[in-house]
């Protein structure tokens, strides 16, 4: 498995942000749905991963830059063949390690609320994620669940 700073302009990508995407938006109202769009991930303040295993994207994730001391966590996704494999957790430990080595002190994530967003609740909580109230221009939404992460 590799993880690899994505550059965002393969079709692979392309297509499995527009999962992440629809998925989103059926899950969540309009108005709680954050995920960001291919052109929202675009900018000078986000890095882009993508997961590959012989040559079949498995999954991608995000890191934005909130301040020189805070990042947030964007676009987790694991396509759904993959779901349950570790995944996941191998890409949000190197995003955490690209965080610490940005001298990062906390990063913080917004998903959802629901039964759907459970497992990636479990999966933050496992990394040592706690609740936490909205950050960054987010507002209060019973939709949505934040989490944050202090680092060493």
């Amino acid at each position: 498995m590799e993880i690899r700073e994505d550059d965002l302009t393969g079709p692979e990508i392309a297509a499995l942000l527009q999962a992440h995407l629809t998925l989103m938006r059926s899950t969540s109202p309009e108005e709680s749905a954050h995920a960001l769009d291919i052109d929202g991930l675009r900018q000078p303040n986000i890095t882009f991963w993508s997961v590959w295993d012989d040559g079949q994207l498995l999954g991608c994730g995000a890191l934005k830059e909130l301040d020189p001391m805070h990042g947030e966590i964007k676009s987790m996704h694991t396509t759904a063949a993959c779901r349950g494999r570790g995944i996941a957790g191998k890409l949000l430990r190197h995003i955490l390690d690209v965080a610490m080595s940005r001298g990062y002190r906390r990063v913080s994530l917004e998903t959802g609320s629901t039964d759907h967003f459970l497992p990636a609740r479990n999966l933050y909580a496992k990394h040592g994620f706690v609740t936490t109230g909205p950050f960054a221009g987010y507002g209060p939404d019973p939709h949505s669940a934040f989490m944050t992460l202090q680092l060493p």
